[in-house]
């Protein structure tokens, strides 16, 4: 794309700050131009947002349905995954999965259910409760 056509799409970040893009100068070489945004890209990720909300939705009903443990609910809501969330916890992943399930769940010790508090940066009352406190 030629630099007088980048786009200047008021973007997410569009008032925050600029993107740097590659485009052609009229000598036909590569260079950089600031760019607002892009509308086709807000859009991206405006919808791969709306997956994330509708994970969390999902997961929060799993649990409210006694389908699942509360963890699920923080895992998807901190964007982490069974492996990820052991890393932070020093539990293995399969031990995480079968944290998930409600019953295991309920049986863990005050040690264990302070492992993920700490790895949500929530306290255990909140992990419990699926209370969540937005800054």
């Amino acid at each position: 794309m030629k630099k007088k056509d980048v786009p200047q799409d008021l973007g997410a970040l569009g008032k925050v700050t600029k993107e740097v893009c590659y485009a052609t100068d009229e000598d036909g070489r590569y260079t950089t131009a600031l760019s607002n945004g892009w509308d086709v890209k807000s859009t991206a990720l405006d919808t791969a947002w709306q997956d994330v909300e509708d994970r969390i939705a999902a997961a929060k009903q799993k649990v409210l349905n006694k389908e699942a443990s509360p963890i699920l609910f923080f895992m998807e809501k901190a964007l982490m995954d069974a492996e990820i969330l052991a890393g932070y916890t020093g539990f293995w992943q399969w031990q995480v999965k079968r944290h998930i399930k409600p019953d295991v769940f309920n049986s863990l010790s005050e040690k264990k259910l302070q492992k993920y508090a700490d790895a949500f940066n929530i306290s255990i009352t909140d992990l419990k409760t699926m209370t969540v406190n937005e800054a």
